[in-house]
């Protein structure tokens, strides 16, 4: 049976695919890029400082003798959140509560939470090996903004054209790891984001704009969770390339020196 001409040429045609829509990905990743502010202002980015709120609601007992009646009530947090290249995230929710404090630095990751009347009162949480993955990846796309997911052993995949919001879009598949996948769509006009998906069902959307130092950052994040619950990320500031020390991402010490 002549199986080795015929597998030939089925490699051949798979080649042919993956080349193509690997070229159909780089196309579209170069005008999303553009359309964030090129390629000048996107080369020189080594850290973003988002300042700003977060708006969401909570499920929380209507009478605390009975635990199991819930009410929805609306929550408010303070939001500081830095990325800095390669890998070191720091995100910082304060309520008039609580100041949690989640921070990746390289492939050590954790929360630290504690009272906001008197922060010397805290507890530590190490997060596990997916969580570090998730962590890394959040980073990865927040400073590289679409391109070379390669280099961190991901892949980019373009799948094709669709209708979103009534806009003629494209599909662009980011896959970090088989448990952490973004799905993008972007205007087939302008290049722009319109909406992201998550592997879990989320969904992302952006409005509004801030024009930094040439880039264009959103001025809300809206995101869906699967269940349906909403939060708002709104953006009072946002600062490019500040230097931050190594001990604002370093798991704290438990016992201090």
């Amino acid at each position: 049976m002549k199986f080795r001409t015929l597998v030939l040429a089925l490699c051949i045609s798979l080649l042919a695919t993956a080349s193509f829509a690997d070229s159909r990905a780089d196309q579209w990743i170069a005008k999303a890029r553009q359309a964030l502010g090129g390629e000048a202002a996107l080369g020189t980015l080594q850290s973003i400082h988002f300042k700003g709120t977060l708006e969401t609601t909570q499920q929380v007992p209507v009478d605390p003798a009975k635990p199991t009646e819930l009410r929805e009530e609306k929550l408010r947090l303070g939001i500081d959140i830095v990325f800095q290249k390669p890998y070191q995230q720091r995100m910082i929710l304060r309520s008039d509560k609580v100041v949690e404090t989640t921070a990746l630095d390289g492939y050590d990751a954790w929360v630290r939470r504690a009272d906001a009347t008197n922060e010397s009162q805290w507890q530590l949480t190490l997060l596990d090996t997916q969580q570090v993955k998730r962590l890394r990846a959040n980073t990865w796309e927040n400073l590289n903004f679409y391109r070379d997911i390669e280099k961190r052993g991901g892949k980019v995949e373009y799948v094709g054209e669709a209708t979103v919001d009534g806009r003629a879009c494209v599909k662009l598949v980011f896959t970090h790891d088989p448990a952490i996948i973004f799905t993008r769509y972007f205007d087939q006009a302008t290049g722009r984001l319109v909406k992201t998906e998550t592997e879990n069902g989320g969904e992302i959307r952006e409005e509004g704009e801030f024009v930094v130092n040439g880039l264009r950052f959103p001025k809300k994040l809206i995101n869906k969770a699967p269940s349906g619950q909403i939060a708002t990320i709104t953006f009072e500031a946002i600062t490019l390339n500040e230097k931050f020390a190594p001990a604002d991402f370093e798991v704290p010490m438990l016992v201090p020196n």
